[in-house]
């Protein structure tokens, strides 16, 4: 069987790839350049990646990677202590992330987008400890929310190996279709897979708050991280503020 990536799609002769004619990758001549100053800002070029993007797949594409996917040996065992935790297929992708003191993971199914910080603008009689103000990412205008807040943690305290580059801070943009948030972090560890029979009971952690939203506790790098509730969280961040 073919690797279906292996081979190129091909794109319809009526694609205007103008970009590569008159724009920054041609002679320039386009003289749309002088107001977009890029063809990544140009309309044109939008439409035709969104054109690639809308495109019927290739016959056959899903079923051949779903072989593929079928095919690739994952599973593998790691020992943590005198405990062995297997890792299989069946698997859970997180994104883990930093406030403060603690370690958090939310599914990579609701995460969107992280972005470096963005300028947070209160609203007048509306913006809070929780509700921190809207910010705008990609001309889109979102709700901006604090966990830390909500989640009841303290600040890290800063010694040596727990300060924060202000490079490292990071804005979170989750949610799902309209119902969407962002949440400043202090640091984004990155996405990771676990076997939902990893997920340990959350103990008594710093609050009630903290343990009311976390599902349970995954192992990493000898931390322990609190996998949210993310249905509970975006449930309360809803009722609280809107």
């Amino acid at each position: 069987m073919t690797n279906p990536w292996s081979e190129p799609l091909t794109v319809e002769s009526s694609l205007n790839d103008c970009w590569n004619q008159i724009g920054v990758m041609g002679d320039r001549s386009c003289g749309q350049l002088a107001t977009v100053i890029h063809c990544y800002e140009c309309p044109v070029y939008a439409e035709a990646g969104d054109s690639l993007l809308e495109r019927e797949p290739p016959l056959n594409y899903l079923d051949e990677w779903l072989n593929i996917l079928a095919e690739t040996p994952v599973d593998h065992e790691d020992v943590e202590g005198d405990e062995i935790v297997i890792h299989t297929a069946e698997a859970i992708s997180v994104m883990i992330f930093r406030l403060g003191n603690e370690r958090l993971a939310l599914p990579v199914r609701i995460l969107q987008e992280v972005t470096p910080p963005c300028v947070i603008q209160p609203l007048p009689h509306r913006s809070n400890e929780l509700f921190l103000g809207l910010v705008n990412i990609r001309g889109e205008t979102l709700l901006c929310a604090s966990l830390s807040h909500l989640l009841n943690l303290e600040p890290a305290k800063e010694t040596s190996s727990t300060v924060t580059s202000a490079n490292a801070k990071r804005m979170m943009m989750a949610g799902q279709g309209n119902d969407k948030w962002v949440f400043p972090v202090d640091e984004v560890h990155g996405v990771y897979r676990f076997h939902l029979n990893e997920l340990r009971d959350a103990p008594i952690v710093i609050t009630k708050a903290t343990e009311a939203y976390t599902q349970g506790i995954i192992h990493w790098h000898g931390n322990q991280v609190n996998y949210l509730d993310s249905e509970l969280l975006f449930y309360t961040l809803n009722h609280k503020i809107l």
